[in-house]
């Protein structure tokens, strides 16, 4: 499903071959919550999507796991920002903003993190809208327009 969205986009995006079950198992293990549906779904068909730039629009596995393990538990950044155990990252906009889902509930909002104000808004109702958005958007800071 999210391999033909993603050319029925029209954008050149680059997939990378699928995720395994049991490595998205071990990471929503090590990270102590299971991800939202659609984003296990989405990583089961292409572990991570990447823009024309290079730019994460979906993290492979690995950069979920490490960038969520840094932010929850780096103590510069604990003092820097709000925490983000409520978040779980998957994707960036290539400019330093980061998107994720909440952990809390069962809600498949998105949410961007702006790194340069620590605030975070909601974005997307779920991944699907959160792909047609950006690939939308000429601009790598669309979700400002919202």
């Amino acid at each position: 499903m999210w391999k033909e969205l993603i050319n029925r986009l029209g954008v050149e995006w680059e997939l990378a071959d699928p995720a395994l079950q049991d490595d998205i198992a071990a990471v929503e293990a090590a990270l102590r919550h299971p991800f939202p549906d659609d984003l296990k779904a989405l990583l089961s068909e292409s572990n991570g999507v990447r823009d024309e730039f290079g730019g994460g629009v979906v993290w492979d596995l690995q950069r979920i796991q490490e960038d969520n393990t840094f932010l929850r538990t780096d103590e510069s950044i604990r003092e820097l920002y709000m925490p983000f155990d409520s978040l779980l990252f998957f994707g960036d906009n290539g400019g330093g903003d980061q998107f994720a889902f909440a952990r809390t509930g069962t809600g498949t909002n998105i949410y961007v993190w702006d790194h340069e104000n620590d605030s975070r808004m909601n974005v997307a109702d779920g991944m699907e809208q959160y792909l047609n958005r950006t690939a939308q958007a000429a601009d790598p800071d669309w979700f400002r327009h919202l």
